[in-house]
């Protein structure tokens, strides 16, 4: 058997853009003829015969279980939590609901919990030229109305939870750290809201995984309140609730299949399944339905991030600033830069890098630092945050921890804190996030910005709340997790990463 050592990836469902290099070793069946492949100008294969005839080439598509986070090929096992995971399996329990009220058996009916990321919106409101609210309130009413699920809720008010979580967790970090320069505290401090990014961690670079935010992601952390709290304000096991997350990535399935997240008790996930942005759309189409026109269904506030319109007096959605990616940095710059140095950085300041605030930008659009200087001394720099997108500004950021509090090389810390996400231009560039309709994968940079542009318009039409002043956060502290630092609020809100063994992973090696 021969290998191939130069396979083309153009039909990837995942963050790896379109034509990079994989060079996973495919079989090549063997020929008593000597062949050459050539290469057009159009970048098309062609294989060339002893007798100079040539063949073209088709291009081989990878799967998602060939190559999903692309952190090497995922196991056999995670093959099959994945296959779990689609719109049809929606179908099946909403079946089984309708089934089980015809025949009188209500003790098997499950109620069913849509959440709903505000990047999946922002997409969908991007392709259609539609609002962020008008997005939010036609999935409502396809899911309730149509559908017939039971509640239909915000990730934006999860996401307030873990950034909170997250900027604590950082300066209880940096305050070790520095604490009479024992360097107690791991820093520099890594995101963990992307799977991508963890599911490369755990399976190729182990030693970085101390300085991974413990802090579950947004869809872990909504989960939990959906299962523990809700549930048990409904007087249900965590069985008995089907949730439902809709995402802009295909690796958050894999994340909500992670045994860390599963209760072994009532054999049931706090995410029970994933489905991408680009699933919705096939559901619309499916049931032979035009978001564009379908009816509008006002949410009734549950579990969202809502507030009131100045102008019209009615509830609707808020905002949160910073990246389209969760916009951590962003709150987290803010909130160490009061706690650790007692400086007020206003939104202001970190948008456009004024007062306190200073920019310097990377070789590439994906990777940013943002500096908070010292009043007194621009020279000093009191904290170094970094925006890392895309696995070359992720391999550059390994390579640079893995020097970090090394006796024999002595450096300083090359930065504090960084957010970190997979996909080129973050999380609003998901793998599972809707494509132009022209029989084509790739997406342009003008495709994206229109994206961001609709992700962020709903802070700039009906406004933003700041993670800490959202009231709701602050009861379910004290309600369902008794204190923000209690233990129940360390289990429901943070979770671990371990290594996995070399031989439970398939050699995929990707050249960038």
């Amino acid at each position: 058997m021969s290998l191939s050592g130069g396979l083309k990836l153009t039909d990837l469902n995942d963050f790896i853009t379109p034509s990079q290099a994989c060079i996973k070793p495919i079989s090549v069946p063997k020929t008593d003829s000597m062949t050459e492949i050539k290469i057009d100008n159009s970048g098309e294969y062609y294989e060339v015969n002893a007798y100079g005839e040539e063949t073209k080439l088709e291009t081989a598509s990878i799967t998602l279980n060939d190559c999903l986070a692309c952190s090497g090929c995922i196991t056999s096992a995670e093959s099959m939590l994945v296959s779990l995971q689609s719109h049809k399996e929606l179908y099946n329990v909403i079946g089984d609901n309708r089934i089980a009220i015809e025949t009188n058996q209500l003790q098997r009916l499950r109620t069913i919990v849509i959440s709903i990321s505000p990047q999946s919106r922002a997409s969908l409101a991007s392709k259609y030229n539609l609002t962020i609210q008008q997005v939010y309130d036609k999935l409502n009413w396809f899911f309730k109305e149509h559908l017939g699920v039971n509640y239909v809720v915000d990730t934006s008010f999860s996401r307030d939870f873990s950034i909170i979580e997250s900027a604590k967790e950082f300066v209880n970090r940096y305050t070790e750290y520095y604490k009479n320069n024992n360097k107690q505290g791991v820093l520099p401090m890594i995101s963990s809201s992307c799977p991508g990014w963890i599911c490369y961690a755990e399976k190729t670079h182990d030693f970085i995984l101390p300085y991974i935010d413990t802090t579950k992601s947004p869809q872990q952390i909504m989960g939990s309140i959906i299962k523990y709290y809700i549930g048990t304000k409904l007087g249900l096991l965590p069985n008995q609730i089907y949730h439902v997350s809709i995402m802009p990535c295909y690796d958050k399935k894999l994340e909500a299949s992670r045994p860390c997240f599963s209760n072994e008790e009532y054999k049931a996930r706090d995410v029970d399944c994933v489905i991408t942005t680009g699933e919705i759309e096939k559901m619309l189409e499916e049931q032979s339905l035009d978001i564009r026109t379908i009816p509008e269904l006002p949410s009734d506030g549950f579990l969202t991030k809502y507030g009131i319109s100045n102008e019209t007096g009615k509830s609707v959605l808020l905002g949160t600033l910073g990246s389209s990616s969760g916009g951590y940095l962003h709150f987290i710059m803010k909130y160490a830069a009061y706690h650790l140095f007692n400086i007020v950085v206003t939104d202001e300041n970190i948008m456009n890098a004024t007062g306190p605030i200073r920019f310097k930008q990377g070789r590439n659009v994906d990777y940013r630092e943002v500096h908070l200087v010292n009043p007194q001394n621009e020279d000093e720099i009191l904290l170094n945050f970094v925006y890392a997108y895309g696995f070359r500004n992720i391999q550059n950021l390994v390579r640079k921890v893995k020097t970090v509090n090394n006796p024999r090389i002595n450096k300083p810390l090359p930065f504090h804190y960084v957010e970190v996400q997979a996909c080129p231009s973050g999380c609003i560039n998901g793998g599972g996030q809707l494509k132009p309709d022209n029989s084509s994968n790739y997406v342009s940079k003008e495709w994206i910005e229109q994206a961001e542009n609709a992700y962020q318009s709903i802070s700039l039409v009906n406004g933003f709340q700041d993670p800490t002043d959202n009231s709701a956060i602050s009861e379910l502290y004290n309600e369902w997790l008794e204190s923000p630092d209690s233990q129940k609020a360390r289990a429901m809100l943070h979770t671990e990463y371990k290594a996995l063994k070399k031989e439970e992973v398939n050699a995929l090696m990707v050249s960038w």
